[in-house]
């Protein structure tokens, strides 16, 4: 499978599979430019209806979404040919989760987060760099951004501790 060079363009047909529509952040991922950002932002329209669940419930939902994202990431990366292409975008649906479930509701809160989980997705500081180059498959796909999201998630924690302090 290819991890380098350019990347194979998403056919628009593979959104009609529910496995593949999922893993393409329900079409986010088709985005010319930047699909991880447009795929952080399909991102917000699911935590916002999850918003005021009580975080233990919060949480075990965004295991749930991490545990079904291994195979479908990893089936979409089969199909498309290419390990974590740009276009698989359902770890960032996830990493954004992630990173707002360590936050208050508020639009400056997930703001701050965004920002801070799409940094931190892109910078990929250790561990995350090692996740993302030694982890294959499914579980590489959404285990660097899961990292990324504590990091970022650990930022949010502290921008609102000293916000409020």
């Amino acid at each position: 499978m290819r991890t380098v060079g350019p990347q194979p363009r998403v056919p628009v047909a593979l959104l009609r599979d529910p496995g593949h529509f999922l893993a393409l952040g329900f079409g986010a991922g088709l985005a010319p430019r930047a699909p991880g950002t447009f795929g952080t932002l399909a991102g917000l329209l699911v935590y916002w209806p999850l918003a005021g669940l009580d975080r233990p419930w919060y949480f075990a939902f965004c295991a749930v979404l991490f545990v079904v994202g291994v195979p479908i990431c990893s089936r979409t990366a089969r199909a498309l040919r290419c390990h974590d292409h740009p276009g698989i975008v359902w770890d960032e649906v996830v990493g954004i989760l992630v990173t707002l479930g360590c936050g208050g509701h508020g639009l400056a809160s997930v703001a701050v987060g965004f920002t801070l989980f799409r940094l931190f997705d892109i910078w990929k500081p250790w561990p995350v760099r090692v996740c993302d180059a030694n982890v294959r498959g499914g579980l590489g796909i959404m285990l660097d951004d899961v990292a990324a999201a504590i990091y970022a998630g650990a930022g949010l924690t502290l921008f609102e501790y000293i916000s409020w302090s």
